[in-house]
């Protein structure tokens, strides 16, 4: 039996997009397959577009590359919102996606298969430090929740210690669910930010992620409450704006489609 799909990303951070009425057949060992980059279509993950349940435009189920289910995914968010306004025709307004961290209404500018779009990603909170002892040495991480779990290290040189500290932190036995890793440093007014993203390993961009750097950034006192903030990922920029206040926080950044096709299921 084949499926249509669509191919998306937001970044960099890529993924296969399906419209299903159920999470049938999209068990562990199809996930996996699906996403292999050699053996089969290749992404980070499978977006799922099922029917809405409680007054959303239509239901998103993000599956990782590994099979896991993660809470929430601000990049998958922008493309199922894409995905959704280009079935309906629009080229402007709003889209309300469900989501298992909740509501969430994107408002988007679509030019074909390209679009601009602003999400609404809910509350996200600093929850403070946690200090991890890596090779004898101890590291620091500002633990975040935007749905998903953050753990976030200010270093020197993100993109180099990446593949050391990203697999060791993702699963340490402290984090029950795991955890998503960001390495950071801040470049004049910009936060660079390397990602190694649970489910997947390293990613080109996170937008739950780029959440929880600006809210734990704020936190801190070195960013302002309701101040856009540029976080520069390897696949390019998120404009986040957090409220130091009502923690509510919003993202600004693209979506692509990148090609149509069917797989066989």
């Amino acid at each position: 039996m084949t499926h249509s799909f669509e191919k998306f990303e937001g970044l960099g951070n890529d993924f296969i997009v399906v419209s299903a009425e159920s999470e049938a057949g999209f068990d562990c060992a199809r996930v996996r397959t699906l996403c292999d980059r050699r053996f089969g279509i290749g992404a980070d993950g499978v977006l799922l577009v099922l029917p809405a349940a409680s007054g959303g435009a239509a239901r998103m189920r993000v599956l990782n590359a590994d099979g896991s289910v993660p809470e929430m995914c601000g990049n998958g968010l922008r493309c199922v919102a894409l995905y959704v306004a280009e079935r309906r025709g629009m080229t402007a307004g709003e889209v309300a996606i469900e989501t298992d961290a909740g509501l969430r209404r994107c408002v988007l500018e679509r030019d074909g298969d390209t679009g601009d779009v602003d999400v609404d990603m809910g509350v996200v909170r600093a929850l403070g430090d946690r200090t991890l002892t890596i090779g004898g040495i101890d590291v620091t991480f500002s633990l975040a929740d935007a749905g998903n779990p953050h753990a976030i290290a200010y270093r020197a040189a993100p993109a180099e210690d990446l593949a050391r500290l990203g697999p060791f932190v993702a699963t340490h036995p402290s984090f029950e669910r795991g955890t998503n890793v960001e390495l950071v440093r801040w470049v004049d007014r910009v936060i660079e930010v390397s990602v190694w993203e649970r489910g997947v390993g390293p990613t080109l961009a996170c937008g739950t992620g780029a959440c929880a750097v600006v809210a734990v950034a704020c936190a801190r006192g070195e960013a302002k409450s309701g101040e856009a903030v540029r976080v520069r990922l390897p696949g390019g920029d998120l404009v986040i704006t957090h409220d130091r206040e009502t923690l509510q926080t919003r993202m600004r950044g693209p979506a692509r489609r990148v090609f149509r096709g069917e797989v066989l299921l």
